[in-house]
């Protein structure tokens, strides 16, 4: 694993579309632009996103897109709209976008590490 060898990638969001975005910011995170990829190794680079609070939508996304959680508790069904969610945290919806896009198995934890999000006003950066 040490002879891996990672790169730092800044990306500017500003004036992106937010899926658009999020399949550039996967595919660095999973390395699969390396020769060296293959699907069952962690050989992805670092990835720092910025501006992401001038992430853009198309269409009626802004109002209607929704995130759901649940608290874990009976009728804990919470919701948000995208509007809610990017004013209060402007990269959580792009960290959820990403996450989606990366495979279900161990090594999404290590890859989501791999990338930070700065700038945005009120981020709070695991």
């Amino acid at each position: 694993m040490s002879d891996i060898e990672r790169k730092n990638h800044k990306v500017d969001a500003e004036g992106k579309i937010l899926g658009r975005l999020a399949v550039e910011i996967s595919l660095l995170l999973r390395g699969k632009n390396k020769q060296e990829y293959s699907s069952h190794k962690d050989v992805g680079d670092f990835v720092e996103i910025k501006n992401t609070d001038k992430i853009k939508l198309t269409g009626a996304k802004g109002e209607q897109k929704r995130y759901y959680r649940h608290t874990g508790y009976l009728g804990g069904l919470k919701e948000d709209s995208y509007a809610k969610l990017s004013k209060e945290k402007p990269g959580e919806a792009l960290r959820k976008a990403v996450a989606g896009m990366l495979p279900k198995n161990k090594l999404r934890p290590r890859m989501l590490k791999r990338m930070k999000i700065v700038g945005g006003e009120n981020l709070s950066n695991n």
